[in-house]
């Protein structure tokens, strides 16, 4: 037989005041139904749960078991309640989130911070990826949002831009171009070794460098796919690359950030003098009430970006 919560609740009602009288006055009803209840539940769970007689009631020894059980049943109970009301709401569940190695150096550590005390009954799990991997990980249900680069198929995701930057030039400390005074621009890489990025694999900075250096003369040495690698190669002196303003940050000795003139030529709505967007995407029709609470949070953690290069 089944056992329902009105029963077990009606059991413990009875237990704690000892009397059905008592027992049925603080559950609202008679003592006829309380007692077909208590009948019907020691029938389902096959034991004698109370001892009862014209004076008084008494708990067995498998009420006193049973007691302590349904005390822990209801409180179990009343936590998954309240849990399914938390994800209801947004805040709880868990969150797949995606990232790119350089996006993670501005916004993630400040989100996690974030998640953390405000959204406590949230797991994070995170992903490390390049956008196109991101952009395959929501369309297969992997990922629930992504911090990436546009530009992004809109048919099947949404986007909002989370951070612009600038551009910055990376150069060897002991390179010319180190000392220069006020920003570069492109004539000044003419036949100079530039460190690039994959066509493919890193399609949004190597769209950026061969815009800006469009009417430069460069000599492209070699084609990475992570701004880190691009750093490192400047630092060994196979060249010079541009990398997104937040790569500061990464503290790699012997190079200097150098600010660019105007990046022009991107999207009409893109800011020339901050032309790396950061954007978060997740799946179209996909914005359920947790994503919109981690959207403004993500927004929050990415206020605080700002880079200044003499």
């Amino acid at each position: 037989m089944t056992i329902t919560l009105d029963q077990v609740r009606c059991f413990i009602a009875v237990a704690e005041e000892l009397h059905f009288g008592r027992a049925a006055e603080r559950l609202a009803m008679t003592q006829p139904p309380l007692s077909r209840q208590i009948q019907k539940l020691e029938r389902a769970v096959g034991a004698g749960l109370l001892d009862r007689d014209n004076r008084r009631v008494m708990l067995t020894p498998a009420g006193v078991a049973f007691l302590e059980d349904c005390y822990r049943m209801l409180n179990t109970l009343d936590s998954a309640t309240a849990h399914a009301r938390r994800v209801e709401s947004g805040s709880a569940g868990t969150l797949n989130l995606g990232f790119t190695a350089v996006s993670a150096i501005g916004i993630l550590g400040p989100l996690l911070g974030l998640l953390g005390s405000e959204l406590p009954d949230i797991e994070v799990v995170l992903h490390e990826r390049v956008t196109g991997a991101q952009v395959d990980g929501i369309r297969r249900g992997e990922l629930d949002l992504g911090l990436a680069r546009p530009p992004f198929d809109t048919s099947a995701l949404s986007s909002q831009i989370v951070a612009r930057e600038p551009l910055y030039a990376v150069v060897p400390a002991d390179h010319p171009l180190a000392g220069a005074s006020g920003p570069l621009g492109p004539k000044d890489f003419d036949g100079l070794p530039v460190i690039s990025y994959h066509p493919v694999q890193a399609r949004y900075f190597h769209e950026l460098t061969v815009r800006f250096l469009f009417n430069g003369h460069p000599r492209i040495k070699q084609r990475v796919q992570q701004i880190l690698t691009a750093v490192l190669l400047v630092a060994a002196g196979e060249g010079v690359a541009l990398v997104p303003a937040s790569a500061t940050a990464l503290k790699v000795d012997g190079v200097v950030y150098k600010s660019l003139t105007d990046v022009g030529g991107g999207h009409p709505d893109s800011d020339p003098a901050r032309p790396v967007e950061l954007h978060a995407i997740w799946a179209r029709h996909g914005l359920t009430p947790l994503l919109r609470q981690v959207l403004e949070l993500v927004q929050r953690s990415a206020e605080h970006l700002g880079h200044h290069i003499d």
